[in-house]
């Protein structure tokens, strides 16, 4: 066989692993690569025979559960047991809430990545930095301390803007509350369920040194949002 046809051969692993920030970078089957060659082959059955299914029914259940179900067991192979997890600690503080929810003022904190339009955070000091480029320097963020955004919680969703380069932003970008849900806390709050959310909210890229954030970055800003006196509970959106 000639050399310029063994170039053109690419093996089930090759293929698996193309997705991951590969040729085939796609963030929603990133998850592939934590696949063997033989699970990967169970995957692609069960999915196609779901697709089969759903050109028949027009119902796209099968499809999504497969693809949601291989998700779980592939990062359950990467991370293996909770026990196991690197970043569980045993003596995480649990904090009893100072007053009933429904008294409480609520701050909004998500690692979705968004910032205001004209608030770029400039990663890396590149301006309206594209999301394919994110993805293409995803190595670089996770040696970055991260870097805090804040959001007013009356914002027109059309001046919020998304960018992370660990997961697929797409269904954010339709629809901010996806991972973003200021207006779904505005409504707790206007119910009742929650005392009042905070006028600024705060986004940060997840995808980022895990120790800086733990270590510095994490204390630093609990004791900003404490030292202000206008929160009493932080709700985390992790993505």
């Amino acid at each position: 066989m000639a050399d310029d046809e063994t170039d053109d051969i690419e093996t089930i692993e090759d293929l698996r692993k193309s997705f991951w920030y590969g040729s085939r970078s796609n963030l929603s089957f990133k998850y592939l690569k934590d696949l063997s060659d033989a699970e990967f082959g169970d995957f692609l059955d069960e999915l196609l025979t779901e697709v089969s299914s759903m050109i028949d029914s027009g119902d796209p259940t099968g499809v999504i559960d497969t693809a949601y179900r291989w998700q779980i067991q592939a990062y359950a192979g990467h991370l293996g047991g909770p026990n196991d997890f690197p970043h569980r600690f045993d003596d995480v503080p649990i904090n009893p809430l100072p007053k009933p929810l429904s008294e409480c003022r609520v701050t909004l904190l998500t690692s979705s990545g968004h910032f205001v339009e004209g608030d770029d955070p400039k990663p890396f000091g590149v301006e309206s930095m594209t999301q394919a480029e994110a993805e293409a320097r995803i190595g670089e963020f996770l040696k970055e301390a991260p870097s805090l955004s804040s959001i007013p919680i009356d914002i027109d969703p059309a001046d919020l803007r998304v960018r992370h380069g660990g997961y697929p932003t797409d269904a954010v970008r339709a629809d901010h509350q996806v991972g973003f849900p200021i207006g779904h806390l505005a409504d707790l709050a206007a119910d009742g369920v929650i005392g009042a959310l905070n006028p600024t909210a705060y986004s940060f890229v997840g995808a980022a040194s895990q120790v800086r954030l733990k270590r510095k970055v994490a204390p630093e800003w609990a004791d900003r949002l404490s030292s202000d006196g206008t929160t009493d509970v932080v709700f985390l959106v992790p993505l």
